[in-house]
């Protein structure tokens, strides 16, 4: 009940809102803008057209700008921030932690980067840059460079004392990292021992030394993986020397999960991460132009296949009227088994130990499920076209695809990926291409066996 109440309150704002932009009423609408979360705001822009954007964003105070544009889409970000002066910049980030700066920074043209480095303060530019030596998808990227450390040999009065000292913590923090001279990690100290143990023993005594570092070039994907495994809140960033870098909280990781989750589901259907609901018309175009472009020559593949068996066609008209089935079962039964096996390899659970029992497995399956529907969908033919012959051919054809479409399904994602290829843009195009061929290429070519 709590989601549909957020989504009515998030659509009555949009609606108050478009009230008060038919209505001209710019300062009602500042005032209701400027009174929401940043992540609100952003809701809020990402869910208006084009030409309403720059309205509302040019309504938003200057000192919730860097909040806001951190929670926008890249996209949309990059061109506000293309818009600005680098010293413009430079003003919305204060006061942003460095991933986020960095963030920001990467929606940048590189040559604008320095730029606006240069006019930040010494500390906050020496932070961002250690974060962007990184590549954006790796744990380095994600890191925070903001972390409170401790020598191992201090008691915990004197650590509890130091923590006072500080006007508020970093957010989400539940370790302090006990390094040596050399920032060389040592181990962890949780708040809950901290707080509930004597302050006179050391932080030695009670660090926890078994911890599993995350390494910098570590890809965000592995890194989600392992906080959803361990069920971590923060985890410490090392490099190659053990050396403490930094930390990864969980509010960046919930930001990967999210982005491959929208990944996923826009890359199924052959579209750009990018692709907003109100992305641009000169935007939307030429991007799903590519993928229907390579659609149609696997239609056209797919169509030459029919055209091979013209005669037979011609001579039995009821194959034109069963053909769509055929394809259309292989189809299904390959995307249910794509699916699944992208899945299981974004999540890390496939490699090559356990491929060939997945592959046993999916043939198993589709041997099944081709048994079962071939028998169902041979009985259909056969009352409905008074015609034994047409219910064996379709049987034979129906269980033959749905077996190669349940293998392709289970291999074509390995395959893919091997070429360093991503198997959910480019899989469901392959599939269908193989599941079309193989259908009418079985139930046309029997056909042509049988009535030749």
């Amino acid at each position: 009940m709590q989601g549909y109440n957020n989504q009515d309150a998030q659509m009555s704002q949009l609606t108050r809102i478009q009230e008060l932009m038919d209505s001209s009423d710019v300062r009602s609408l500042s005032y209701m803008l400027n009174n929401l979360m940043p992540a609100d705001i952003a809701h809020q822009i990402e869910s208006a057209p084009p030409k309403v954007r720059r309205v509302l964003w040019g309504l938003i105070d200057k000192e919730l700008e860097g909040l806001v544009i951190g929670e926008l889409s890249e996209e949309l970000s990059g061109e506000i921030l293309q818009e600005m002066e680098s010293h413009e910049v430079a003003s919305i980030t204060q006061g942003l932690d460095p991933d986020d700066i960095a963030d920001i920074l990467q929606q940048l043209p590189e040559k604008f980067i320095p730029e606006v480095l240069q006019a930040m303060r010494e500390q906050d530019r020496l932070r961002v840059e250690s974060v962007l030596n990184f590549a954006e998808d790796t744990a380095g990227g994600l890191m925070n460079t903001d972390t409170i450390t401790v020598r191992p040999d201090i008691t915990l009065d004197v650590v509890l004392r130091y923590l006072r000292r500080h006007e508020e913590l970093p957010s989400i923090t539940d370790n302090i990292f006990v390094v040596d001279r050399k920032d060389s990690l040592l181990g962890i100290l949780p708040l809950s021992k901290l707080l509930t143990s004597s302050p006179n023993i050391t932080a030695r005594e009670i660090m926890v030394t078994r911890i599993d570092s995350i390494f910098a070039d570590m890809e965000d994907s592995e890194v989600a993986r392992l906080f959803k495994k361990n069920d971590w809140v923060s985890a410490p960033v090392i490099d190659q020397k053990n050396k403490l870098l930094g930390r990864i909280t969980i509010d960046d990781v919930v930001d990967v999960i999210s982005e491959e989750a929208d990944h996923s589901l826009l890359s199924l259907a052959g579209l750009s991460d990018e692709e907003g609901t109100f992305t641009s018309i000169s935007r939307s175009a030429p991007r799903r132009a590519v993928w229907l472009g390579v659609n149609l020559l696997t239609a056209i593949l797919a169509s030459s296949v029919i055209n091979i068996f013209e005669d037979t066609i011609e001579k039995v008209v009821t194959l034109a009227i069963l053909m769509p089935i055929v394809a259309s079962m292989g189809g299904v039964a390959g995307s249910q088994t794509l699916t699944v096996v992208v899945r299981g390899m974004a999540l890390g659970q496939i490699n090559r130990s356990n491929l060939n029992w997945l592959l046993s497995k999916e043939f198993t399956v589709g041997a099944l499920n081709g048994m079962v529907w071939a028998i169902v969908m041979g009985g259909v033919a056969a009352l409905w076209f008074d015609d034994l012959l047409i219910a064996i051919i379709i049987s034979a054809a129906m269980a033959i695809n749905l077996i190669v479409a349940a293998v392709a399904g289970a291999i074509l994602p390995v395959i893919l990926k091997s070429f360093k290829i991503d198997p959910a843009l480019a899989g469901t195009v392959a599939l269908t291409t193989i599941t079309d061929v193989v259908g009418f290429l079985s139930f046309l070519g029997l056909a042509t066996l049988f009535y030749g």
